[in-house]
């Protein structure tokens, strides 16, 4: 053991915003932007969202507070707006991935440091810099787990690794030193938790569980903050995180290059609203469709080959796969979101409403997903190879990385199309505005701007 949680926990509380070179401030204020249009649209739209809301108010915990939700027309206190900010914003299956460790690093990380920013009234910069600071930490703990162990133990790593960085981020900005986050992380290690059994029945657990990880985060650096002692060697410990969720996890590699190669920079943002290991695929198929000027009657048969962890969450069984009937089912479904591309030559978050169209179906079951070990061993597990045998000839492409990823990251006129697309609908005419300000969050000395231009105006077609 080389006291990997208080390596991490050090650079945490050191991080300095002058320190951070431009491009990482830059990408992180663009992949905080659109996990924001995805809170605005989730709260209004997923069908989870009554739910939670329902719970928290039979509960008594949904208020009076002063933390801002995205599109919701008031605000909550501060650990129950990380919640609900964590769960809207994971609900679409439309929110940023690190590929290397298979997780959503914003949900968790950006909506528990949002409410800490509004506790401590911090600035853009501050807020920024805190963000950063848990990217890497949640990033490096995925990757240092082993993320195909880790799905194949059943663990969703969002969820798990994800209250750490949430750690991370708001001990930051409630003012904790190396030692105070670094017992933040001691108390981080009893509330991570998440499960993929949600696979089974398309269930809901999945949203609920990466909110969850933000609250549990928040509550974690608050009661660092009060003096609550936590559990020291929390991450490489003999019964700590790494050992805990995986088996024969490398806790050095949590560590390795540390404030000098930015995980940060190689977040992705998804075109797409379903898991990350659909769209490489999906990408082939739109291309082929267009290039051949194909329709649903041409295919004869579709072989989709995508790695394990693709399988696992995508592929399996394939019967069921191949019959989605919930948005979460869909959302994991490389048969349903296949068929829907080659239908359609696009794929949208309205287009959930085809689930159960027996056109869809009958192409479903002409679709195929397999594993293909030419996907092993990849620099990250998301590409995939896809075979066509249509009418017109028989067409195969492999597509190593999806798009979105680092090398082909969105333009900010893209960025702020699909911003507008989910936020305006919720928010009303200030979201164009709100785009703006947020791509250069950094600059403002508050986040109060956040409060005004984040709630419904008369003009929103939706509210949460």
């Amino acid at each position: 053991m080389a006291n990997e949680t208080m390596t991490l926990a050090t650079y945490a509380a050191g991080l300095a915003f002058k320190a951070l070179p431009p491009e990482v401030v830059l990408r992180a204020e663009r992949l905080i932007l659109d996990f924001l249009g995805n809170i605005a649209r989730g709260g209004a739209d997923a069908e989870s969202s009554t739910s939670i809301r329902a719970a928290l108010s039979r509960l008594g915990l949904d208020g009076p507070g002063n933390c801002t939700v995205i599109g919701a027309s008031r605000a909550y206190p501060p650990a129950i707006a990380a919640l609900l900010n964590g769960a809207y914003g994971h609900s679409l299956d439309f929110d940023d991935t690190h590929a290397a460790s298979s997780l959503h690093p914003s949900a968790p990380v950006v909506s528990a440091a949002l409410a800490a920013a509004e506790m401590a009234g911090a600035s853009g910069r501050e807020f920024v810099t805190a963000v950063i600071a848990g990217y890497e930490i949640c990033c490096r703990l995925g990757l240092a787990l082993d993320p195909t162990v880790h799905y194949a133990r059943g663990f969703h790593p969002t969820a798990t690794a994800g209250t750490f960085g949430a750690a991370a981020a708001a001990g930051k900005l409630l003012g904790l030193d190396a030692d105070g986050i670094g017992c933040a992380f001691g108390i981080a290690a009893s509330q991570a938790a998440g499960s993929l059994q949600f696979l089974v029945n398309g269930a809901w657990n999945k949203r609920y569980q990466v909110g969850a990880a933000a609250m549990n985060g928040l509550i974690a650096a608050t009661l660092a903050c009060e003096g609550f002692k936590g559990a020291s060697e929390a991450v490489e410990g003999i019964h700590g995180f790494l050992k805990g969720y995986s088996d024969g996890a490398d806790p050095s590699v949590a560590v390795r290059d540390l404030g000098i190669v930015y995980e940060t920079l190689e977040i992705g943002l998804k075109p797409y609203p379903s898991c990350r290991y659909t769209h490489a695929a999906l990408d082939g198929l739109i291309a082929l469709r267009s290039e051949n000027a194909l329709s649903a009657a041409d295919i004869v048969n579709v072989q989709i080959g995508l790695h394990p962890n693709g399988i696992t969450l995508t592929g399996a069984p394939l019967d069921e796969k191949r019959r989605a009937r919930t948005v979460v089912a869909g959302q994991f479904s490389m048969p349903f979101t296949a068929a829907l591309a080659l239908d359609q030559g696009s794929f949208g978050w309205d287009d959930y409403s085809r689930l159960g169209d027996p056109a869809i179906e009958a192409l479903c079951d002409r679709i195929d997903v397999v594993a293909d070990s030419r996907l092993e061993g990849k620099p990250h597990p998301f590409g995939a190879i896809v075979r066509l045998t249509t009418t017109k000839g028989a067409l195969e492409r492999a597509i190593a990385d999806p798009s979105g990823e680092p090398d082909h990251f969105p333009s900010d006129a893209t960025l702020e199309a699909k911003f507008t697309t989910l936020a305006r609908p919720v928010i009303g005419i200030d979201a164009r505005a709100l785009a703006h300000m947020i791509l250069a969050i950094s600059k403002h000395d508050t986040i109060d701007f956040l409060t005004r231009l984040a709630r419904p105006t008369p003009d929103a077609a939706l509210a949460s």
